[in-house]
This record gives C-alpha cells, sequence and structure tokens, in this order.
C-alpha cells in the first residue's frame, strides 16, 4: 500500500512542470490582467529546469541529454523546418503585397447586397490563405469598420464577422502553425487532416454564413474599390490547390516561396537581395522566432515528464472512466479546450496537449486524422470563448470596441465546437470513425 501511494506521489510529482508552466503563465497574467506580460518562453523555460531538476533517478548529465533528446525527437525538428519554410513564404508573400492583392479580390466578387456575408467569406479565403487569423484580422479589421460607419452599420457585428472567418482560416490552413503542430503531434498528412477537418466545421460554417446573410441582408458593399493585381494571388492559389492535391507540405511552400520571389520581382516589390531579405525577415520574425524556442522547450520538458510516467499517469486518469471511441475523441476535444482557456494561445494548447492526445487516440484506435483535427478544432473553439485571446484584442483594438462587444456576434467558434460535438458522439465522418 505504501508503495502504490509512493509511486502515485511520484506520478503526480512528474507532472507538477506543467503546474508550474501554468501557474506562472497563468497565475501572472491573471494577477497583472495581461495575459501577454508573461512572455511564453520565460515560462517553458522555468517550467524545463524544474522538469530537470526534479528528474532524480539519473546524474544531471543525462537529465540534459534525455531532455535534449525529447527536444532533438525527428518529428520536433520537422515541424521547425516547416515553421521556417513557412515563416519565409509568408513575409515573402505579404512583401510583394499578396495579402492585399487578396483582400482586393474578394471584395470584388462579393454581390453587392452581401457585404456581411461576404466579408465572412472573405475572411475565410484570406485566413486559409495566408495561415493566420491574426494576420488577417489586422487586414480586414480597419477596412471592417470604415464600411460599418459608411453604411451606419453596428461595427461590432461587422468586425465579429471577419474574426468568424479568422478563425475558420487558422483552423484548416496548410501554412496555420496550429495544423502544422496538430498533424505533426498526431502522425498524419495536412491534406488528409485538412479533409476531415473540413468535413467538421463546413456545416457550422454555412449555418453562420446564412445568420450573417439575414443579419446583414440591408447592408450594401463599397462601390470604389483599388484594381486587383491578379498575379499577385498566384502564390496563395498555388499553396493551396498543391497541399490538397498531397504534395509534400516541405516542397508546398518551397514552390510557393519561389513563385512569390519571382512574382514579386516581376512586379516592382523588390529586387532578388530584397527578395532575400524578406526571406530572412520571415525566418527571423519574432512570431516565429518565440514558436520555434517555445516548441524545443516544450518538447524537451514532455519528455521529462514521459520519463518520469507522467503521461502514462495523466492519461490513464483521464481515460479511466472511458471505454469507447466517442469517449476518448471527446476526452481530446476536453484537454484541447482547457489548455487553451488556460494559455490563451491555441498554437500552445496543442503543443502542450499534442502528445497526451495521440496517447489517448492510440490506446482507443482514435484516427489520427480525427485527433488532429478534434484538437485543432477545440483550441479554435476556446479561443473564441475568451475575451483575453490575441485575435480578439487585436480586433477590438483596431475597431476601439471592447472584446466582450465583439464576441456578442462572434457565432462562428460556439458553431464549430456543437458541430465537433455532433460528430464525435454520431460518428462522423463515418471513414474516420
Amino acid at each position: 500500500m505504501s508503495n502504490s501511494s509512493s509511486w502515485s506521489n511520484h506520478q503526480w510529482m512528474s507532472l507538477s512542470p506543467l503546474a508550474v508552466f501554468l501557474m506562472l503563465y497563468l497565475a501572472v497574467s491573471i494577477i497583472l490582467n495581461d495575459f501577454y506580460k508573461m512572455p511564453l518562453t520565460v515560462a517553458f523555460l522555468v517550467s524545463s529546469i524544474y522538469a530537470i531538476a526534479i528528474t532524480r533517478h539519473m546524474p544531471l548529465p543525462n537529465r540534459i541529454t534525455r531532455f535534449s533528446e525529447g527536444a532533438g525527437n525527428r518529428d520536433v525538428l520537422l515541424m521547425i523546418w516547416i515553421f521556417v519554410l513557412a515563416g519565409a513564404f509568408a513575409h515573402t508573400a505579404k512583401t510583394m503585397g499578396a495579402i492585399d492583392a487578396t483582400v482586393n479580390l474578394t471584395l470584388h466578387v462579393l454581390p453587392d447586397n452581401m457585404l456581411l456575408p461576404g466579408l465572412f467569406l472573405a475572411a475565410c479565403f484570406i485566413s486559409l490563405s495566408v495561415g493566420t487569423s491574426v494576420g488577417t484580422v489586422v487586414a480586414l479589421t480597419p477596412m471592417a469598420v470604415g464600411v460599418a460607419q459608411q453604411t451606419g452599420s453596428s461595427v461590432p457585428l461587422i468586425v465579429a464577422a471577419v474574426v468568424g472567418g479568422a478563425f475558420f482560416g487558422d483552423n484548416l490552413s496548410f501554412i496555420s502553425d496550429t495544423t502544422i503542430i496538430a498533424t505533426q503531434t498526431q502522425g498524419c498528412q495536412m491534406r488528409d487532416k485538412f479533409l476531415v477537418n473540413f468535413r467538421i466545421v463546413l456545416p457550422a460554417a454555412l449555418v453562420v454564413l446564412c445568420l450573417y446573410l439575414v443579419l446583414g441582408f440591408d447592408i450594401q458593399a463599397p462601390t470604389s474599390l483599388p484594381e486587383v493585381e491578379w498575379g499577385k494571388v498566384i502564390p496563395y492559389v498555388t499553396v493551396l490547390v498543391t497541399a490538397v492535391m498531397g504534395l509534400n507540405v516541405m516542397l508546398v511552400l518551397l514552390l510557393g516561396l519561389v513563385l512569390a520571389g519571382f512574382i514579386g520581382m516581376l512586379y516592382g516589390s523588390f529586387d532578388l537581395w530584397g527578395w532575400l531579405a524578406a526571406m530572412a525577415d520571415g525566418i527571423l520574425d519574432r512570431d516565429m522566432d518565440e514558436l520555434i524556442i517555445v516548441t524545443l522547450l516544450s518538447a524537451g520538458m514532455l519528455e521529462l515528464i514521459r520519463e518520469n510516467g507522467g503521461m502514462d499517469y495523466l492519461a490513464g486518469l483521464i481515460t479511466r472512466k472511458i471505454g469507447s471511441k466517442r469517449g476518448a475523441e471527446l476526452s481530446i476535444g476536453a484537454l484541447a479546450l482547457m489548455a487553451d482557456i488556460c494559455t490563451a494561445n491555441n498554437t500552445v494548447a496543442i503543443i502542450t496537449t499534442g502528445p497526451i492526445a495521440k496517447d489517448i487516440a492510440s490506446r482507443f484506435g482514435v484516427d489520427p486524422r480525427k485527433s488532429a483535427s478534434i484538437l485543432d478544432t477545440f483550441s479554435c473553439l476556446g479561443q473564441g470563448l475568451i475575451p483575453y485571446g490575441a485575435q480578439l484584442l487585436m480586433a477590438a483594438a483596431l475597431a476601439n470596441l471592447v472584446p466582450t462587444q465583439i464576441m456578442a456576434y462572434l457565432f462562428y467558434p460556439i458553431a464549430i465546437g456543437i458541430s465537433a460535438l455532433l460528430c464525435i458522439v454520431f460518428r462522423f465522418p463515418r471513414k474516420y470513425s
């Protein structure tokens, strides 16, 4: 009995690095009322050092070696190479004007009497192309505010349509960090995860589109728009098409990067040296650097937790009363949702819960494509439920609103949460359930 109690205490102790991270990040953020005051890198660094310190059954050099092996796992390194290429492509495309061209294109194809649902669709397409919800919010919110003021419409309503569409693409895009991490941690291809995830969220997107159509039927689109520079849209379209066709993600991003560079030079957006500088800026972007460091630290920390038996214990604790795939999928969704609410960052939520979710999926035979989709979808739901997420804070700042004003009309995250729950309960899509 004593040995059993000692082992249980040891397993609880092995999970304590996660508690240290949450205390540092969540508690400090709540106390300061600012979820961006405590740097994620510092929180993960401290919790990683703590994880090394409590691993007592091996000498210190061996602990550091095991930590490094976790950080240097081939799947982790593959993820980082994808991040590097994605950063280079995204910044090159942005520098050559692809974002503005994509925004203009989507606005040109909107019907005059469908401004609100049209803005939602525009945000969906742009975020799917550029792979970032925050970038989409930054690109479209000022325009949405201007349109609302010109037409006398509700600013929170129009801004919410943009934010909802931004979540759509962030959840599905092939160059979104959440998609990259979800697929790598679950061991599946991005194309396959996209096909499953798209079937889960499409009903929700259609319902929200119809809702915005009713709410914004009387709002008219602006009549004067800039000309579309069609060539600048080609890199994004190419990335989307080749990724859906199943081309290796590294080749997809490399192809997009080369196209963005050549088209940018043809349009005079930059010369050869400007292209190289844009690639370097994308690779060395502060957010990309932080993501890479956080990925390495968290992978090393989770390896020590696994070495100490924490992963097995946590997975067993979560699945103790689960006896089916349905229950396993629900537990994976709950994990992702709770982690996102605690960290206010869907990328970090997937990084920290991905290995646990993979273990649960393996135990109960959950298809990795389904578990990756559930992770990504429920973390996206979490971002829409909290007023302190980056997307809502950015949109509120640009529109001079309070985040809760936007949340009153932010239907999409709630809709995908309901849709994902229904897909779990009714075992949809059948092929992957």
